[in-house]
């Protein structure tokens, strides 16, 4: 691979990794806003805004020692960045692992979980406006219908006798667009895979030049 070569792939890197740093900066913005408004909690241990800050605060990260790396041809960089990016695929592939073998038990925990924060519906502000956010945007109610509420739903359950509980019907929704997530989950380990390769063969260019140039 010639200069020219060097040149396409270093800026190739450079613009992919640019455009990945906005979408963390929106996603940490995103993640911010939640935790301000504090208006939409998972029902477990992490909030939604504390979910995005994390992922958008790692995606920043990670593009900004892929841009620094490829633009300034510097090889220290580059190899942090492969090294996020293993580290990352190998945390991807290790928790598809996990959920598939634990899948029942992890099912039980967030039903279980769920269930418990139904209690805790009528002593604690955050938990009501959340499950009133739930059921009214999923027109749902309960964890797997109106019998969590032991008679009494809340104004937010919709009317419907019939309607499904939330969890039922997020589950149903998974396992219905379950092609496309899975579709979308390997592009996203694919762009993993091609930004790993771009970094590893920018850097073994970057030691040939040095070499050619007698550096």
């Amino acid at each position: 691979m010639g200069m020219s070569g060097l040149k396409l792939l270093k800026y190739v890197l450079f613009f992919f990794n640019l455009l990945f740093w906005f979408c963390g900066c929106c996603i940490l913005g995103f993640g911010i806003y939640f935790l301000i408004h504090n208006n939409f909690r998972l029902l477990l241990s992490l909030t939604l805004g504390n979910v995005l800050v994390i992922v958008g605060s790692i995606i920043m990260v990670v593009a900004f020692l892929g841009c620094m790396g490829s633009i300034k041809e510097n090889k220290c960089l580059l190899m942090s960045f492969f090294i996020l990016l293993l580290i990352i695929l190998l945390a991807e592939v290790t928790l598809a692992i996990l959920l598939f073998v634990y899948e029942q038990k992890l099912n039980d925990y967030v039903s279980e979980s769920l269930t418990e924060s139904i209690k805790q519906y009528h002593l604690d502000n955050s938990t009501r406006a959340t499950w009133d956010s739930i059921q009214s945007v999923l027109q749902c109610c309960g964890v797997n219908g109106t019998s969590d509420w032991n008679g009494h739903p809340p104004k937010s359950c919709p009317s419907d006798p019939q309607v499904q509980g939330c969890y039922a019907k997020v589950k149903l929704w998974f396992h219905s667009n379950f092609l496309h997530i899975g579709i979308i989950t390997i592009c996203v380990c694919v762009i993993q895979v091609l930004g790993m390769s771009f970094a590893l063969t920018l850097n073994c260019q970057i030691d040939k030049t040095s070499q050619t140039l007698g550096l």
